[in-house]
């Protein structure tokens, strides 16, 4: 057995702690007193002092300990016996019941020590005993005690002391539950040899809990929110408060109430706390921020369970915002605004309106948000609101004419961007009226219908009238006048008169002209008024120009190259026409009937109205340039016909049916200074001809009988003349050479056939027209020896295609003489021999036939 003795002499409230050993049953355990009166006993097995004792009022019989198994109903019970002077308290082992199962063995015996309870921060003195523990085997030997454990000989050591021969173990110090709640300790019992005489058993030294710690509130001002209007029962907060004592103990039990309200407005009690888990609710109605928009709560929390004799308290405060909610509608400062704004002006304020809002400042229960509800059937006007001073602006949004409305009256709303709470409703004053005066302004007249749309055929001639193009002034309660003026005109075809707008051309209208895009010519107009300022406004003029067929049509390509034999020597063509269908293709295309030898080397075919295709109608064709007359006849109601010329290059070809000519210059290897070179060996060798040709000229006409009116010796005949000088030319001279410019004899050029000329003829397009100088009364023998020559080349059939009149240096248009097919001397020449001329070519062979042959 062991024995436990008190270190103490005053009543415990908690005495001892009955342990039960299960054997493994692992059942529920029950437990009872058989002293209720004066001792409780708990779920654990601590047994409690029920009440003050006193050694006279203890019952001196023993106190019994039932303990029952509530699963197999299965009972043990165990005696306390308490000593009168409360030293000592016996605890023996327990047993079983007698009336119980007497199949349950006796247990060994063993250390059985309960939990010891030392109250925090006591006063000692120091040392103070604790308990004694004493051994059974002590009555046959000495024994030596010793504990271990945190606090003995474990930090924090030197709390608990133990005497080794007595067993006594004492605490050295106050302790302190909120630091070291409990500590646990193990006792030695061994002998003067060191040898273990019992087992270690555990020793549970829990502190007891005091009433030494106060309530402390986590936060020291609390922040809160609750809306206003809020019914009684509203959740608004919760404070929380914590104290370091054992919660589980009155100690550590805190209770919360409201001490103060600040202000105290509509009540004194608009608020409540739940004392247990301080939670702030409304108790009464009428919070309204606009009067009262923040309460100031004391709260208090109070320790052994709100006992204001024995209980710790501490304060903390409550700060309650009541927030806003739209409770008050926005009100109009006067019920009717004014203002005023000139006509035609957008994007105008005419004026601010200014409201009232007791609600929170910029929050939605405070933003205005203005309605137009009357007055505005046409939307000119809207109303948005200043996002800082929360006024109306009304503003112009469409163009107001004074002559339609001089004054406008509006009728306007004004509301919150948030709804009203419920049962709020809108006063009259939420609603004003703006009363709006239209300035009159002088506006710009305008045309109608602009642009406007005339049709006309091309070819009107100048001064006819198109149209009358006039402009409305808006302007009718005012005197004003209009002019007229050309704004733009890019063809310079119209006028308009400046009091009536009429319009008339003044030059021939041209579809073709390059002013004209897609038929349609524009032309601008302005109009004023004499107001002050004056106004203007533009029109357009738009006028459809209808095809007439005025456009002869031309082929096109103007220029292609062909082979010189029949095949491949097809050339497609078709032809431009500046007018329009029906008045441009199909096409006839048709070859000219002169000269005659158009028709005999080339044919043209119709491939469809727009096409033909020109080929060479003989087996061969010599190598050069020529110019083939193509008559073209459009499709037009009166149709145009057009002879153009198609500019043919006939060249050498390959296989493929490409020209071959450059390619054989190619070929030579010649270079640029080469051919240079060469070109100018040519030409001094046709002037060193020409020379020796007028000289021998001049020693024929020497040994003529009619001696010619100036000097032999400068007979213009015998000297070189020099046809690129831009000079005076034969003017400078003394004679009159008026025969070789308008010869009267020679032929005209009218009747003359175009024929096919080579490339270095005089070109066949007309010349631009010079003074034609006055002829000679009697030509003489200048104009006889060019008549001569001119007739018997004419006559001559077998004379080559050489015998055209060789152009050497042309000196520019001018002369109205024509072209000279051939040249022949009035004097056969006989009495020279010219017969080496032979032997230069064909190109001097004709001189040969002049000047060798005979005259006739």
């Amino acid at each position: 057995a062991l024995i436990i003795q008190s270190g103490t002499g005053r009543v415990f409230t908690q005495m001892i702690y009955v342990r039960f050993l299960d054997c493994g049953r692992g059942g529920l355990v029950r437990f009872e007193c058989s002293n209720p009166s004066d001792f409780r006993i708990e779920a654990n097995g601590v047994v409690y002092a029920a009440r003050s004792l006193q050694r006279s009022t203890i019952s001196v019989s023993p106190l019994l300990i039932k303990a029952s198994d509530t699963v197999t109903q299965q009972q043990w019970v165990t005696q306390v016996s308490r000593l009168i002077n409360f030293k000592q308290v016996a605890i023996s082992k327990l047993f079983p019941s007698r009336n119980m199962d007497s199949q349950v063995k006796r247990m060994k015996r063993d250390w059985v020590i309960p939990p010891i309870n030392v109250p925090e921060n006591s006063r000692g003195p120091f040392p103070q005993e604790l308990v004694r523990i004493r051994s059974d085997h002590d009555k046959n030997r000495s024994l030596r005690y010793s504990v271990t454990g945190p606090g003995a000989d474990q930090p924090p050591t030197g709390i608990f002391i133990i005497d080794p021969i007595s067993g006594e173990l004492s605490v050295n110090k106050p302790l302190d539950r909120e630091h070291i709640s409990n500590f646990h300790l193990r006792a030695h019992a061994v002998d003067l040899n060191g040898n273990q005489v019992e087992n270690p058993i555990d020793i549970v030294i829990n502190v007891i809990d005091m009433n030494d710690n106060r309530p402390e509130f986590t936060n020291q001002i609390w922040n809160g929110t609750v809306p206003e209007g809020s019914k009684p029962g509203t959740f608004v907060m919760t404070v929380t408060s914590v104290d370091k004592d054992d919660p589980k103990t009155a100690n550590g039990m805190l209770r919360y109430k409201i001490l103060s309200q600040t202000p105290e407005s509509p009540t004194s009690n608009m608020f409540t706390i739940n004392n247990k888990t301080g939670g702030i609710i409304t108790v009464a109605a009428g919070l309204d921020r606009e009067k009262v928009p923040q309460y100031t709560l004391i709260i208090q929390a109070t320790d052994m369970e709100g006992n204001p004799m024995y209980g710790l308290s501490n304060t903390a405060t409550a700060v309650i915002r009541v927030t806003d909610i739209n409770d008050n509608p926005p009100e109009f400062t006067a019920e009717t605004f004014f203002g005023e704004v000139p006509e035609n002006r957008v994007n105008v304020i005419v004026a601010n309106l200014t409201v009232t809002d007791k609600d929170q400042p910029n929050t939605p229960a405070w933003n205005a948000v203005y309605k137009i509800t009357g007055g505005d059937p046409t939307g000119r006007f809207s109303v948005p609101t200043d996002p800082i001073t929360n006024e109306g602006l009304v503003t112009v949004v469409k163009p107001i004419d004074y002559e339609f409305s001089r004054t406008y009256v509006l009728t306007v709303e004004a509301r919150n961007e948030a709804t009203l709470a419920r049962g709020i409703h809108s006063p009259r004053q939420s609603t004003a009226t703006v009363s709006i005066t239209v300035i009159d302004v002088n506006e710009s007249p305008y045309f109608e219908p602009n642009p406007k749309l005339i049709k006309l055929e091309e070819g009107m001639m100048p001064e006819s009238t198109l149209t009358t193009f006039t402009a409305q002034d808006p302007d009718r309660f005012m005197q004003q006048s209009i002019r007229y003026t050309k704004l733009s005109d890019p063809a310079n075809w119209l006028s308009i008169d400046p009091n009536t707008g009429r319009i008339t051309t003044i030059a021939i209208l041209d579809r073709e002209s390059p002013f004209v895009k897609n038929s349609l010519y524009n032309a601008t107009f302005l109009a004023s008024d004499s107001g002050v300022p004056p106004a203007s406004g533009t029109g357009t003029l738009q006028i459809y120009l209808l095809d007439i067929n005025d456009n002869a049509p031309k082929v096109f390509p103007q220029e292609a190259e062909i082979c010189e034999k029949p095949e491949p020597n097809a050339i497609n063509i078709t032809a431009l026409d500046g007018d329009l269908n029906p008045n441009a293709g199909p096409f006839a295309f048709e070859l000219a009937h002169r000269p005659s030898d158009v028709r005999r080397n080339w044919t043209i075919t119709r491939i469809s109205g727009d096409y033909a295709q020109v080929s060479l109608k003989i087996g061969f064709l010599e190598s050069g340039i020529y110019e083939i007359p193509i008559i073209i006849t459009d499709s037009g109601n009166l149709p145009m016909s057009n002879t153009s010329y198609l500019r043919i290059k006939v060249c050498q070809c390959d296989i493929n049916g490409d020209c071959t000519d450059q390619q054989h210059i190619m070929a030579a290897g010649l270079g640029t200074g080469a051919i240079i070179s060469i070109l100018l060996c040519i030409i001094i060798l046709l002037i060193l001809v020409l020379m020796f040709v007028v000289w021998m000229k001049r020693r024929d006409k020497e040994r003529q009988a009619k001696q010619l009116l100036i000097d032999p010796e400068d007979d213009v005949r015998d000297n070189i003349l020099k046809y690129d000088e831009e000079g005076g030319g034969e003017e400078d001279q003394d004679y009159d050479l008026s025969q070789l410019q308008q010869p009267d004899t020679m032929e005209p050029d009218a009747i003359k056939p175009v024929g096919i000329r080579r490339l270095d003829e005089r070109p066949l397009h007309p010349e631009p027209q010079y003074p034609m100088r006055s002829a000679a009364p009697h030509p003489g023998d200048i104009g006889d020896f060019i008549n001569e020559g001119l007739k018997a080349a004419d006559n001559d059939p077998t004379a080559p295609p050489y015998d055209s009149l060789l152009v050497f240096d042309y000196e520019g248009s001018g002369s109205t003489a024509g072209s000279l097919s051939s040249l022949n001397s009035s004097s056969s020449g006989g009495d020279q021999d010219y017969d080496y001329l032979n032997d230069w070519g064909p190109r001097f062979r004709k001189l040969a036939d002049m000047y060798g042959g005979s005259d006739d």
